[in-house]
């Protein structure tokens, strides 16, 4: 009598890794980037708009700019989850396509569906955050189109500037832990949301002198990438979204 025997799902690890390993994960990323320049064109265009809808909020809304941010956040990862598609197919030896990118959510629709859940929650709270911190701390009057920074940064407003600040970095610091790695995750294996979120919490926490390298380098390159015109999101959006597959690719380990 033959006995039927299951196989055992393969199980995520966070591996430790080197505190240099982010720049390796921006030169594997550059060269995705060069090997498909016309699709890592597309989403930079993508994100470029995005950047200017968000100055024109912050420009004449400045009290739901943080709401709008965190809508970026949502999108965001989506948009991303095209190049991970690019720097995948690229790793496998398959051909590229714009629209194999484009729809390659589709398979694993279970998993994005609560991930979305889960961003949606965030962006609402965050949201909600913001302009209580606006009500509370913002002592000047809601500034204008003219003077909105002269007015969010006046001496007057320290404390808003402070409580801004700190609430944002919180919000954005969990955003960050539970999707680092975890979007990657899903398309690589149609893991789980709950799986992917908790192996992105766990490679934060098992390399985080490194993982805090890695969100420095995101800030900065984006930082610089808005001026002038946030032009520099058309090279640095699809070089960050490739080399965040790369990162994937070191931080997790699977095993039987």
């Amino acid at each position: 009598m033959a006995a039927a025997t299951a196989a055992t799902p393969a199980l995520p690890r966070a591996q430790r890794i080197a505190f240099a390993a982010p720049l390796r994960w921006l030169a594997r990323g550059w060269a995705d980037l060069a090997a498909a320049p016309g699709i890592g064109l597309f989403y930079g265009a993508c994100f470029w708009l995005m950047a200017q809808i968000l100055g024109a909020v912050f420009r004449n809304r400045p009290e739901y700019t943080m709401t709008f941010v965190s809508g970026c956040l949502l999108v965001g990862p989506f948009l991303a989850m095209g190049l991970y598609e690019v720097s995948r197919r690229r790793e496998q030896g398959m051909p590229q396509s714009l629209r194999e990118s484009l729809t390659c959510w589709r398979s694993h629709i279970g998993s994005m569906g609560l991930l979305v859940l889960v961003l949606t929650v965030l962006e609402l709270l965050w949201g909600r955050a913001s302009l209580v911190v606006f009500a509370v701390f913002f002592n000047t009057g809601m500034p204008s189109t003219a003077s909105v920074l002269q007015a969010v940064f006046s001496m007057a407003n320290w404390q808003f500037l402070a409580i801004y600040t700190l609430v944002g970095s919180a919000f954005a610091a969990l955003v960050f832990c539970s999707m680092v790695v975890a979007i990657p995750m899903v398309l690589d294996r149609d893991t789980d949301a709950i799986t992917a979120a908790i192996t992105s919490f766990s490679v934060v926490l098992t390399s985080t002198a490194t993982m805090l390298f890695w969100g420095l380098l995101v800030v900065t390159l984006t930082l610089f990438a808005l001026w002038p015109w946030a032009l520099g999101l058309l090279v640095a959006g699809p070089l960050l979204g490739h080399a965040t597959w790369h990162a994937y690719r070191d931080t997790v380990q699977w095993s039987s």
